[in-house]
């Protein structure tokens, strides 16, 4: 893949040789690398295809639609794929599979003639992190979309900042962590723009996340390192990525902490914390935190004993504001209920149970009413034909029962909307789209040297206060109040003077 990430502008419609997801159901998305079709592939002749439970869907369906289209299903040939094939009735002649394709071309024509069938559709959708957060291959448990939202908006991640992944796993929060941080591709190494250091330990799944961000176009954004973080820290070749944004998703993240320091822990401060000693053999300590600013941190921990040693390893390190949080995230469905015995069964929204007690006793005596009628029936069966026990039935159902509305009622059924009758319900979501773990936020001042000391002490200085508390002593407070006290008063007796004089003036005559 080249040019711009499908994740940051997919543009308008699906290309070739880009990333496309299947939307099949709510909860069941599935990605797909859209191929041209200019050769056979895996034995279809119409080229790559899709085979979900709604039918077959050849790439060649996919491509060249505007981002959200409802796509059919094709009629595909898979009765000869991969199979042995008589030719021209001779049942002894087997035909390779290669011959197979190509006669099967050659009678079907190319993939663009293939026909719609009649099994189901999908919906062709851009790649976003969202969509990518329930459709990825797990390597790991990963970090579904209400934490990492919440996440980012924590730790203050905005275009042009510098974040630390440390634990990628499969790759979830890298691709948000990408698109909440872009503010366009890199030109040259000295171009300082938003970026994701991203640092994996496990080889495996370093391999494939570096794979999957070389296909997404996420080259100059995210750049993934395998690396041991509790031990060998997050510099980048030897230089500090000057981040501003960190996220820790691992087992301890407290052996990682002492790494994300403004300067070098000391013995003391490690051995204290249960930690050796870091970088003993470091000529120059390095911090890969901005100094200018002020840090954001955040843990990703499953265990409250996992929080504890975190919590305790931030305080004696100089982290501040320390909070955790944990992520409850439920979806409430809205809708109207309604409830009666004459209402139509099998509908939705519709629960067929007495309203209130009125309809339930009509209900009990429209039931022993019936059972009487019944029985006497049957005693006196000669009082009684076929056709008029048929009558009488049709009647006490239809007649006015409890299942039979009144007129008027009837009347005002039909004059509402459908959409405003019955009383509104919520139902909370049965299954949540996420994990409980608990998220340590703490902040990290920036650095805070001479000269800026100097600048502040001159813009704000400390000292020559006059009107504080604690600037005055006693009987100088007793003495202001007095004063002011006094002067007030002074005013009150000028405006009660002036008031008195205005009223003994007397007012001129319109013929004067």
């Amino acid at each position: 893949m080249s040019g711009t990430s499908p994740f940051l502008d997919p543009s308008s419609r699906t290309a070739p040789n880009s990333l496309a997801l299947a939307h099949l159901s709510r909860d069941d998305v599935q990605p797909v690398y859209l191929k041209a079709a200019s050769c056979s592939i895996d034995g279809y002749v119409e080229g790559a295809v899709i085979n979900t439970r709604f039918g077959s869907f050849p790439h060649t369906t996919l491509i060249d639609k505007p981002w959200g289209s409802q796509i059919r299903a094709s009629v595909v040939d898979t009765g000869s794929r991969g199979r042995k094939r008589k030719l021209n009735g001779a049942a002894s002649r087997e035909v390779p599979e290669n011959d197979v394709v190509e006669n099967a071309v050659s009678s079907l024509g190319l993939a663009k003639n293939v026909k719609a069938a009649s099994s189901g559709f999908i919906h062709i959708l851009p790649p976003t992190p969202e969509l990518w957060t329930t459709s990825l291959p797990h390597r790991t448990q990963v970090v579904y979309t209400p934490d990492y939202s919440y996440i980012l908006h924590r730790i203050r991640a905005r275009p042009g900042m510098k974040i630390i992944e440390a634990g990628a796993g499969s790759g979830s929060f890298t691709h948000a962590a990408a698109r909440a941080v872009y503010n366009g591709y890199p030109k040259d190494v000295s171009d300082n723009r938003g970026k994701v250091f991203s640092f994996e330990f496990n080889q495996d799944r370093y391999r494939q996340l570096q794979e999957q961000v070389r296909e997404h176009a996420l080259d100059g954004i995210v750049q993934i390192t395998h690396r041991d973080v509790y031990n060998d820290g997050f510099l980048i070749d030897g230089e500090s990525p000057e981040a501003e944004c960190i996220f820790l998703d691992l087992p301890a993240p407290w052996k990682a902490l002492p790494h994300l320091s403004r300067t070098k822990p000391t013995s003391s401060q490690l051995s204290s914390s249960g930690l050796d000693n870091i970088n003993s053999t470091a000529v120059e300590w390095k911090s890969p935190l901005r100094a200018d600013r002020t840090v954001y941190l955040c843990t990703f921990s499953p265990c409250i004993e996992q929080v504890t040693k975190t919590v305790d390893v931030m305080r004696r390190l100089g982290w501040v504001e320390i909070e955790m949080v944990e992520i409850s995230h439920k979806r409430v469905h809205i809708m109207r209920e309604r409830i009666g015995l004459s209402l139509p069964p099998g509908e939705r929204g519709m629960n067929q149970s007495a309203a209130d007690v009125g309809e339930a006793i009509a209900k009990l005596k429209e039931v022993e009413s019936r059972f009487k009628s019944y029985h006497g029936r049957t005693q006196d069966v000669d009082m009684t034909t076929d056709e008029d026990q048929v009558k009488d039935d049709s009647e006490s159902i239809h007649g006015g029962g409890a299942t039979a509305m009144p007129v008027e009622e009837v009347g005002e059924a039909r004059l509402a909307k459908p959409w405003m009758i019955g009383r509104l319900i919520h139902r909370t979501e049965p299954e949540l789209k996420t994990h409980t773990s608990y998220l340590v936020f703490a902040v990290l001042p920036q650095e805070w040297t001479e000269q800026q000391e100097t600048a502040a002490f001159e813009n704000w200085p400390c000292g020559m206060e006059s009107r504080v508390i604690g600037s005055l002593d006693k009987e100088a407070r007793k003495q202001e109040k007095r004063e002011m006290l006094k002067s007030k008063k002074a005013k009150r007796e000028l405006s009660t003077k002036d008031e008195g004089t205005q009223a003994s003036v007397p007012k001129r005559s319109k013929t004067s």
